[in-house]
């Protein structure tokens, strides 16, 4: 018995074996060139269904496919009639006269070659392809030939028996995690082992069988371990600075360093954070932190100044504050208001440790290469160039420095301050052709002056006596200050025949006007009172003490009387 119906083949029918019967289709056939099952197309199948069965039998001409659809087959044309179900219904045709059976076969069974017999059916008149000729041999194309194809039928004997399907897991049971069990790959897994299994349905030849993806658990489980892992150690990394930063005493050495010594230099308006940094990249400290703390809390640490210091390497921040402080320590040069530029040089000289004049000599022969401003003068009967514009203040000066660089910071620091001033714009208000003479006049208010209240008198002094309606003095300064410029020295005794005999152009006594240049650097003090002279007629002044009381007069006859009264404090 078959699954077609009950005939005369020795195979019995098993209602499990849904290809059961199908073994003697596609080239198997009693006669060769006999046409092939279902018109040469391939055979859908499907999976395993139980079979419905009609009446108990086959009808004669009629075929029942699988799932309980029906093709009926014309005879002599072999064209698929269309299933009833979808199509309308239709009458089943029966076997159409004039063509018998094909010997060697029985209806609806097994002849004894083993072959099924093929059952001739009538074609379908509404069909519009029923008609039309069937392709013969080579002429039919093979459907079973691509990859995806499901493998044509085969005789029992060669049949393998299907793989039973693993047991389900019980419902009860916690299902994993598509991301741990690598569920991204369970469809492609599933496809390849499909293909698989059709190539070896169809021989076990072509392809090697494709290894299914290994599983990523592992892999998934240490990239979890490793984030979590760097999260909770940059917690507490960012925990532990927070902890240092917020509570933790700063770092910092103890003792008051090794014998290595470093020279820091600190620039001018520098804070507690910015000298700590100086001195943490130069070594002397461990942390900015911990001088910035003892420079808090130790007496008089606010007054750190600008300059270069003399420290050890290694020390504690309370001993670098403590060093700081000290005088010794500190490798500066100071150029005081009024000083002259010969002093300064002799200082710097001997700060950086160097033969005596290499710093005078670098003055006199880079002085344009030093930054000077554009209105300053140069003349050959200038005895200095660089006089005036040495700007009193701190400057750092320790040994392995050059004198260039020193010099450099003290005239930017004179360029930048006659330009806050504005001294080039307001010299002509003054009387004065540029900022030039402004600096000559503050110097000779600088060297005059004794006190900051004679300042002002002393810059009208001055002006009064360079206005071409001077009948006093004719226009001559008559400062000795100029004349002890010229000879370098600092008299306050000079004698008339020793002036009079004096030609220098530095010489007031004999030279109209004011000197060729400045005669020192002026402060502050001198700067604002040239720029802001008084107004009460002031032409003579003396020092009737010769050193701090400086007296002043408007008349010839007062200037008399105060030259007196300096003859009798001086014994002369």
């Amino acid at each position: 018995m078959t699954e077609y119906g009950r005939g005369p083949g020795s195979e019995p029918w098993h209602p499990q074996d849904p290809l059961y019967g199908d073994g003697g289709w596609e080239g198997q056939q009693a006669y060769a060139g006999q046409q092939a099952a279902y018109g040469g197309l391939s055979q859908q199948q499907y999976p395993q269904q139980p079979q419905q069965q009609y009446g108990g039998e086959w009808s004669q001409g009629t075929q029942h496919g699988y799932d309980g659809q029906q093709y009926p087959y014309n005879g002599d044309q072999g064209h698929p009639q269309y299933d009833p179900q979808y199509q309308g219904q239709y009458p089943q045709h029966p076997q159409q006269p004039g063509h018998p059976q094909q010997p060697g076969h029985h209806q609806g069974g097994w002849d004894a070659t083993g072959t099924h017999g093929q059952v001739p059916y009538a074609a379908d008149p509404g069909d519009p392809y029923g008609q039309q000729p069937v392709a013969y041999g080579a002429e039919q194309p093979d459907l079973y030939g691509t990859e995806d194809a499901y493998p044509p039928p085969e005789p029992p004997g060669r049949r393998r028996p299907e793989v039973e399907p693993a047991p389900e897991a019980p419902a009860d049971e916690e299902e994993e995690h598509a991301f741990f069990a690598g569920g991204g790959d369970d469809d492609e897994d599933a496809e390849e082992h499909e293909l698989a299994g059709r190539r070896e349905r169809r021989g076990g030849k072509g392809r090697k069988p494709v290894k299914s993806k290994k599983r990523r658990t592992g892999c998934a489980c240490m990239v979890v371990v490793l984030v979590f892992g760097g999260g909770l150690g940059g917690v507490g990394y960012f925990g532990y600075k927070f902890y240092q930063n917020r509570f933790a005493p700063a770092p910092d050495y103890a003792g008051d360093g090794t014998g290595e010594t470093v020279t820091v230099e600190i620039p001018k308006g520098a804070g507690g954070w910015d000298i700590g940094r100086r001195l943490k990249e130069a070594g002397v400290v461990k942390s900015a932190e911990a001088f910035v703390h003892a420079q808090g809390t130790t007496s008089g640490g606010d007054s750190i100044q600008a300059g270069a210091y003399l420290l050890k390497k290694e020390m504690s921040a309370a001993s670098a504050v403590r060093m700081m402080l000290d005088p010794k320590s500190q490798n500066n040069v100071m150029v005081r208001p009024g000083e002259r530029n010969v002093s300064v040089y002799q200082d710097i000289d001997k700060k950086l440790e160097i033969s005596a004049g290499s710093t005078q000599k670098v003055a006199q022969k880079e002085y344009r290469d030093l930054g000077m401003p554009t209105w300053v003068r140069s003349s050959p009967e200038m005895k200095d160039p660089l006089e005036g514009f040495l700007f009193p203040g701190t400057y750092p000066a320790a040994k392995g420095m050059k004198p260039d660089a020193i010099l450099k910071q003290m005239v930017a620091q004179a360029k930048e301050r006659y330009a806050a001033y504005g001294l080039d714009a307001k010299a002509k208000s003054l009387g004065l052709h540029d900022g030039f003479e402004l600096v000559t006049v503050a110097s000779l208010v600088q060297a005059e002056g004794k006190t900051h209240e004679d300042f002002r008198k002393m810059a009208e002094v001055v002006y009064n006596r360079l206005k071409p309606t001077n009948t006093e003095t004719n226009q001559l300064l008559q400062f000795d200050s100029t004349y002890n410029y010229a000879k370098g020295t600092s008299n306050i005794h000079i004698s008339e025949k020793e002036i009079n005999s004096n030609q220098s152009p530095y010489n007031t006594y004999t030279h109209k006007g004011l000197p060729p240049g400045p005669i020192g650097n002026p402060g502050e003090d001198a700067l604002k009172a040239a720029l802001n002279p008084t107004h009460d007629g002031w032409i003579y002044f003396v020092a009737t003490d010769g050193t701090t009381n400086t007296e002043f007069a408007r008349t010839y006859e007062e200037f008399k009387q105060l030259k007196d009264k300096f003859n009798a404090s001086s014994g002369n």
